[in-house]
């Protein structure tokens, strides 16, 4: 089910923005003038990647420091902690890629595939 969920103009070049798409959440990021949806919130702890940095096509998780492509959802980096607390988290969470979710234009509104 395509969700149309934001006008171009309201996500620049470069920025990103949270929302809800059917129900679900999602970040929708737009990096060199393409469009982007991943899971809003961080496969390791729950963070709110929204809340994140965005950085040449790279959100980094408020939390905890994970980092995801936005548009693959690749982990570009698990969880930044000390050596040891890192370790002990591997354990008990491996490196888990956000969701993703396809995006199409049709002239200024975006919408996602849910």
């Amino acid at each position: 089910m395509w969700v149309k969920v934001c006008r171009t103009r309201d996500i620049p070049e470069g920025t990103m923005k949270g929302m809800e798409a059917g129900g679900k959440e999602v970040l929708v990021a737009n990096v060199g003038g393409r469009y982007y949806a991943i899971g809003s919130r961080c496969p390791h702890m729950n963070g709110k990647l929204s809340e994140g940095k965005l950085d040449k096509g790279v959100v980094t998780c408020p939390r905890h420091g994970s980092q995801f492509d936005v548009s693959d959802g690749r982990v570009v980096r698990w969880a930044q902690m000390p050596p040891l607390v890192g370790a002990l988290g591997r354990l008990v969470r491996s490196p888990r890629p956000a969701a993703t979710f396809p995006v199409k234009v049709e002239g200024d509104e975006v919408a996602v595939e849910v």
